[in-house]
């Protein structure tokens, strides 16, 4: 069992729930103040980045998200 669940939100944002720390390219943690679900905007209107702050509605952001098989990952050739 996972620590962290990710749900695609049709028409929304990633919503990541459980015990989780989220970074910025360098490094430093976000202080997320005891929070443990947050939503993650997806359709890059988010004047809040990389957190949803309910921009998709205005900005007509769509996508149904459907789970599949991911294909095996390429062989790494460093191994």
């Amino acid at each position: 069992m996972s620590d962290v669940t990710i749900i695609c939100r049709d028409n929304g944002p990633l919503r990541v729930a459980g015990k989780f720390v989220i970074q910025d390219a360098q490094g430093n943690s976000f202080d997320l103040s005891g929070r443990a679900m947050i939503s993650l905007c997806r359709c890059g209107a988010s004047a809040n980045k990389p957190f949803c702050d309910g921009a998709h509605r205005q900005a007509g952001f769509s996508s149904t998200v459907q789970a599949t098989k991911l294909p095996p990952p390429a062989p790494n050739p460093s191994t």
